[in-house]
């Protein structure tokens, strides 16, 4: 069966994984520099910085924003889990926006009437690699001085007007490179920033709030007088994960079209089936295919039948919104409609049409 997703590993990299091994350096170093150089050269942004996990990305793009016990933000429920779950773990109440039912991008007219006074930030889910009118959710957060984080889990490569994920605009992008992400560290994750200062204060946060330039004194031990201000994580990814990176990047364009090509291939078979809806997709964007994703009336059925000829499909995730841990079980119904018709079939890299 032609799975859904599938880890691409570089060939020929085993020598230089154990010359990493027995260097003596294996934290984040040279080859952690040279990966982060590779992901602004794709992206076009040279504001970013990797790290161990998807999850303390996002959790340092909550600290970076300084939000705090209570604050309230906006976020879509159609995501990933992965996506929400540090909003409870910051006690953050979140207000649940409502999506297009046939796109699953986020609804910006319910957007525009969830934002009020309290609102400290918009979390934009480009769900499976989808994004919606990215202009239309940073006009917003630029109106009413919010900011604005773009959740690409799933989104590496996908472009809007011609530019790439991590430089559309967003104040902060929020990458994973997770096993089954393109391109994967095995884990591991990374965010890019328009703003300097918060780059610069994120690269902190990153390490412990230390701030390197003075953090030793000449004889190599600690300044006493260096004080630490900012919360802080050892979320700096190793030498290891970045090299399987590094080489991963050179794999990368060549993968995404692979992975575009089987899209425009499902296009037509959409096309072709009146029981079958492609995703709307807006002109200025281009999806990087992660998966393919459809809508069907008969969503079971559909599943059952792909299954049976040899294509794995699945709907990928369920809306965050059905969990209590968020202590809020809003229904909406653009949320509804897309859940209950949204299937996504194989389209990646490693099969052709």
């Amino acid at each position: 069966m032609i799975p859904i997703y599938k880890p691409f590993m570089p060939e020929n990299i085993s020598d230089k994984i154990n010359e990493i091994l027995y260097s003596g350096k294996l934290s984040y170093g040279k080859i952690g520099k040279e990966f982060e150089q590779s992901l602004s050269d794709f992206i076009s942004n040279d504001k970013i910085l990797t790290t161990t996990t998807y999850n303390q990305a996002l959790l340092m793009a909550l600290s970076v924003l300084d939000l705090k016990a209570g604050d309230e933000i906006i976020a879509s429920p159609v995501s990933c889990l992965a996506s929400n779950q540090p909003f409870a773990v910051k006690d953050l109440k979140i207000n649940w926006v409502d999506v297009d039912p046939t796109s699953g991008t986020i609804d910006t007219e319910h957007l525009r009437k969830l934002i009020s006074g309290k609102t400290k930030a918009i979390f934009n889910n480009l769900f499976c690699g989808y994004a919606g009118e990215l202009d239309d959710v940073y006009q917003l957060g630029t109106e009413f001085n919010i900011p604005v984080v773009d959740d690409c889990i799933e989104a590496f490569g996908t472009e809007y007007k011609g530019k790439k994920t991590g430089n559309t605009g967003a104040d902060i992008t929020i990458f994973s490179f997770q096993t089954v992400r393109l391109p994967n560290t095995i884990d591991g994750g990374a965010l890019s920033f328009k703003d300097n200062k918060l780059y610069e204060k994120a690269r902190m946060i990153r390490d412990y709030g230390i701030d390197r330039s003075n953090f030793r004194l000449q004889n190599g031990e600690i300044n006493p007088d260096c004080d630490i201000t900012l919360e802080g994580y050892g979320a700096t990814m190793s030498e290891i994960n970045s090299l399987i990176g590094t080489e991963q990047m050179k794999n990368v364009t060549k993968l995404l079209e692979k992975q575009r090509n089987n899209g425009l291939t499902w296009n037509k078979i959409c096309d072709a089936d009146p029981k079958l809806q492609s995703l709307k997709v807006n002109e200025n964007v281009n999806p990087n295919f992660w998966v393919y994703g459809l809508l069907t009336d008969n969503k079971n059925e559909f599943l059952q039948k792909m299954k049976a000829e040899g294509f794995y499909s699945t709907g990928v995730h369920i809306n965050n919104n059905v969990y209590s841990v968020f202590q809020n079980k809003t229904e909406l119904i653009g949320v509804n409609e897309f859940m209950s018709k949204y299937v996504a079939v194989p389209s990646g890299w490693w099969f052709t049409r």
